[in-house]
């Protein structure tokens, strides 16, 4: 017995083998889809001077900043930010749906043992002829089972019995293929949530450095004011000034002081957003050394070919990784359409007793194979065939439409970079005029020669230069935060000191 046992198992073996061996692959052969970034040959608004190929990876670019802080903030983001954990869990996820996919192509195996106690009932009726002497009412044995009876019974069996589906058309394969792309994606997303996360510590640390160079330049006003304030009291007591000179310094010392509660607000909201970024209650964080209150010109960006941001910017593989796994759903959908080969053997034994169940006299076992082909279901099998082809061509709208929101965002920072650099350069010149305009007005009205307005709105003009002098160079470090993270890659080069860096 146990010889034939084996030999079903054997045969169920060599059926496996067989199917597996012989099996095709339902469904369409995935290619990437065209899109304008393998045609493009370089952006639009790259610098004249760059030459064409990719961008290096360095590891921790934001160092390049110079300041320790922005490092060690980038690092407890990574550690602590909220979003990146639950990215990291749905990948554990994808990565647990690869092995069930996985398991699928497996035969099952189960072993059970069972107990099984019923009562029945029989009726065996009387009279009814069919036989001599069984019509007569005296007949003992008429009598005996005239009527009927419940007898008890118990039945012990335990079985080991194995399943497996024959995946000859690739349905198994398919699924576990997209189960494969769907844990790519999801690394590649969670990749995209890491850049995306350092991007947004390093822009919430520019903007508490400008912030706080802001609030610095803020007070400086403030006591740039309180100056001309005593100055334009003391020309007032000696009668060389009517009161309304010191009535609209007075005005201007105040109008200063109020816009210093704004600018806190604006910093104390920024901080706030970095506690968040790196995984602290907001507010409970110290202030932060102000090591940037001066930020460090740019070096020039290599940005390479449009081409380089379908293998480098993570969000874009995410979508292909997605496209592809659409691609095979394809075929699970399609191979649904053919019969399933489903082989099976068991083998175990059964008795009325339990220790019968350990005895060889009690051995059972068979073995069977089930093709199963549907023929009609409404149209459904084809329906889901036509979604799935549908899925797909989104998934490839998709893909098309990120990659190009990705080439639109390296042109933006490109683009804005030059501008702001541009505009950086003006702004620049307007301070030094500013800051002279300032100066000389302020000797002049001591001299008795300018009134109290153009010295006011002198300073006011250099308070507006410095101002948006601070602001533009925030603007300008986080436009090429903004163009690495469109490109998806680093700053190339090692990490150099900052006071080497030549403008670009």
């Amino acid at each position: 017995m146990k010889s034939q046992a084996r030999l079903v198992l054997h045969a169920l073996s060599y059926c496996v083998a067989v199917g597996l061996a012989g099996g095709c692959m339902m469904g369409p052969k995935y290619s990437r889809p065209e899109t304008p970034a393998e045609t493009a040959t370089s952006f639009v608004h790259a610098p004249a001077t760059q030459v064409a190929g990719g961008v290096e990876e360095l590891d921790c670019w934001w160092e390049r900043f110079g300041d320790p802080v922005t490092a060690d903030l980038v690092r407890q983001a990574l550690e602590g930010n909220y979003d990146l954990k639950a990215s990291a869990a749905r990948v554990l996820q994808a990565r647990e749906g690869l092995s069930e996919a996985k398991g699928r192509l497996w035969p099952e195996v189960s072993y059970g043992i069972t107990r099984d106690r019923s009562k029945r009932y029989f009726n065996f009726g009387g009279g009814g002829g069919g036989g001599e002497g069984l019509d007569d009412p005296n007949n003992p044995l008429l009598s005996a089972f005239s009527g009927g009876f419940s007898p008890l019974t118990t039945t012990w069996s335990q079985d080991i019995s194995v399943s497996y589906l024959v995946d000859f058309w690739g349905k198994l394969r398919r699924a576990k293929r997209a189960a494969w792309e769907d844990l790519l994606a999801s690394e590649a997303n969670r990749q995209a949530l890491t850049n995306s996360t350092i991007a947004l510590v390093i822009q919430a640390r520019i903007d508490v450095a400008v912030a706080q160079r802001r609030l610095a330049l803020a007070k400086a006003d403030v006591e740039s004011l309180e100056r001309t304030l005593d100055i334009t009291e003391r020309r007032h007591r000696q009668g060389v000034i009517g009161p309304v000179d010191v009535r609209l310094a007075r005005a201007s010392l105040e109008g200063a002081k109020a816009q210093e509660p704004g600018i806190a607000s604006a910093l104390a909201m920024s901080r706030h957003s970095l506690d968040v970024l790196v995984g602290r209650r907001p507010g409970a964080s110290p202030d932060l050394p102000e090591t940037l209150a001066d930020l460090p010109e740019l070096a020039s960006a290599p940005v390479g070919v449009p081409g380089a941001l379908l293998d480098r910017r993570p969000d874009v593989r995410a979508a292909e990784f997605a496209l592809r796994a659409a691609n095979e759903r394809v075929g699970v959908s399609i191979a649904q359409l053919y019969p399933d080969l489903i082989l099976s053997a068991s083998y175990g034994r059964s008795a009325d007793r339990w220790e019968d169940i350990w005895k060889d006299f009690s051995e059972t076992y068979s073995a069977a194979f089930n093709l199963a082909q549907p023929i009609f279901r409404g149209g459904q099998l084809r329906a889901q065939v036509r979604a799935a082809k549908a899925r797909y061509e989104e998934a490839a709208a998709v893909y098309g439409g990120v990659v190009l929101d990705a080439m639109r965002q390296v042109e933006d920072a490109l683009i804005g970079e030059q501008l702001l650099q541009r505009q950086l350069e003006h702004a620049q010149v307007q301070l030094q005029e500013s800051r002279a305009a300032e100066e000389l007005s302020r000797r002049r009205y001591e001299q008795g020669v300018e009134g109290l307005l153009t010295v006011l709105e002198s300073e006011r003009r250099r308070h507006a230069a410095e101002e948006q002098l601070a602001i533009l160079k925030g603007q300008l470090w986080t436009t090429r935060v903004n163009l690495h993270l469109a490109l998806g890659g680093d700053w190339a080069g090692a990490p150099v000191d900052q006071s080497q860096v030549v403008k670009k």
